[in-house]
């Protein structure tokens, strides 16, 4: 969740970084009392996101400044739309506008590519979700704007599930630890709100998982025969989530194998800043 904490935390550090000791070409070659208006203009079409953070890297410059948001998260734009519109200082506008923009870049990418997934597997039940591949210190932002293009959230960190991925087992397997016996084991301990996720990448470690109580079965790398023999074998008794080698190219296929979720690292760790610009008008 993207709380007001962490965009004042995460907007204050850039900024900070960005102008550590102030702007210096701005403080010394505009006149401090030079006044205008900035308007974020899409250069693409595409679907917002990062509206607040946009706003709080121009509010934290300058409380003095008037910013005007035209469209909310989540909103789909195109090319040539104002978004966004910031009138105040010069001198603060042009220094705030990188970090602003970035943010803003950054976050509606993200929410553009997630809603091209989400559109690719649309007349079936599987949902996009996103993974922990996200820029380190921004997870939340990058989050946020997956949930902007219509994507899902998985979990959020490393304490808030238990999932059990290629590495865990293979320590278990070499402990000469049983599985299906590990994951009850697991299971009595927690508290009962805890959701428990198991990769596998054959069919045939499938049954153990779900003799274990598993509430989610990952198929990672499947194909998409595989995926389907996997969906048939986990029926009702787990949530079947797919992952691996999923692309713009493959992901509606694999959303008509019939499984629950599919989740895409790619929605934050490969997706491109969107074309945003900040065009200035002097008043």
């Amino acid at each position: 969740m993207l709380t007001r904490a962490t965009i004042d935390r995460v907007v204050g550090a850039a900024l900070e970084e960005d102008a550590p000791w102030g702007d210096l070409t701005s403080t010394t070659l505009l006149p401090a009392d030079a006044t205008a208006t900035a308007d974020l203009v899409a250069r693409e079409p595409g679907v917002f996101s990062g509206g607040e953070v946009f706003a709080t890297a121009f509010a934290r410059t300058d409380p003095g400044l008037t910013i005007d948001l035209h469209v909310a998260d989540g909103d789909e734009f195109a090319a040539g739309d104002a978004l966004a519109s910031v009138s105040g200082a010069a001198r603060s506008i042009l220094t705030a506008e990188r970090v602003a923009l970035n943010f803003a870049q950054r976050m509606s990418g993200i929410a553009t590519l997630t809603a091209a997934y989400v559109a690719a597997v649309a007349g079936t039940q599987a949902r996009i979700a996103d993974t922990r591949k996200t820029t380190p210190g921004l997870r939340a932002f990058e989050r946020h704007a997956v949930a902007s293009g219509g994507g899902r959230n998985h979990r959020y960190s490393l304490s808030d599930a238990v999932m059990a991925k290629d590495n865990h087992l293979a320590v278990l397997t070499r402990s000469g630890l049983d599985l299906a016996s590990a994951l009850r084991d697991a299971l009595s301990r927690l508290p009962h709100t805890t959701h428990v996720v198991v990769e596998v990448d054959r069919l045939d470690q499938i049954p153990a998982v779900l003799d274990g109580g598993a509430h989610t079965v990952l198929l990672d790398n499947f194909s998409l025969d595989e995926l389907r023999q996997g969906v048939a074998l986990i029926g009702d008794r787990a949530i079947v989530e797919a992952s691996g080698g999923v692309d713009l190219d493959t992901v509606g296929d694999i959303a008509r194998c019939g499984v629950d979720v599919i989740s895409v690292g790619a929605l934050t760790h490969s997706a491109r800043a969107l074309d945003l610009g900040l065009d200035l008008r002097i008043d």
